[in-house]
């Protein structure tokens, strides 16, 4: 089965499940569904930072400073995160991320419900899923903050968006 025929709930502006979808015709039509934004991190407390590859769905070949993606019918974001972390990373026996917030992505390429989690994985266990990953490194966060303020890179506009919303996250705690 290819990933756009995978099945996905699809929800309401609460994130409610009002029914299910084909990932292809959630895209096409717009529909709400649901995801998850893992960021990972280092025993340096780095920031996994990637290229997805060049046949993503969505924003092929941007930069994103999250693995994650979106939850299967029927799936938990809990589950999602720890499912998608380990796939992406490569890592097996990852500890479960730890739920930070979630919030309604609303702009390029859609719409969905955004929970954001926070995983520590030792670098050198890092092996990236080939079909996911381009290019991977660990960014001091810093750099990353830089990176991001000077928009060299084609950054996905959802991990933008969680990213800033996590920095603001931060801010109050």
């Amino acid at each position: 089965m290819s990933a756009s025929d995978e099945v996905l709930d699809v929800v309401d502006r609460e994130d409610r499940v009002v029914g299910q979808a084909r990932r292809a015709e959630v895209y096409a039509e717009g529909l709400i569904h649901r995801c998850v934004f893992v960021l990972a991190r280092d025993e340096r407390g780095r920031v996994f930072v990637h290229r997805r590859t060049g046949s993503k769905l969505v924003f092929p070949s941007h930069y994103d400073m999250f693995v994650g993606g979106v939850l299967g019918t029927g799936e938990g974001y809990a589950e999602a995160a720890l499912r998608e972390a380990g796939e992406e990373l490569g890592v097996a026996g990852l500890p479960s991320p730890e739920p930070l917030f979630k919030f309604l992505y609303e702009g390029p390429g859609g719409a969905w419900w955004s929970y954001v989690h926070e995983v520590r994985c030792p670098a050198a266990a890092v092996q990236p899923q080939v079909s996911e990953v381009a290019w991977h490194t660990f960014l001091p966060e810093e750099e990353l903050d830089r990176r991001v303020e000077e928009g060299g890179w084609p950054w996905v506009p959802d991990g933008l968006e969680a990213y800033r919303r996590l920095r603001e996250f931060r801010s109050r705690a």
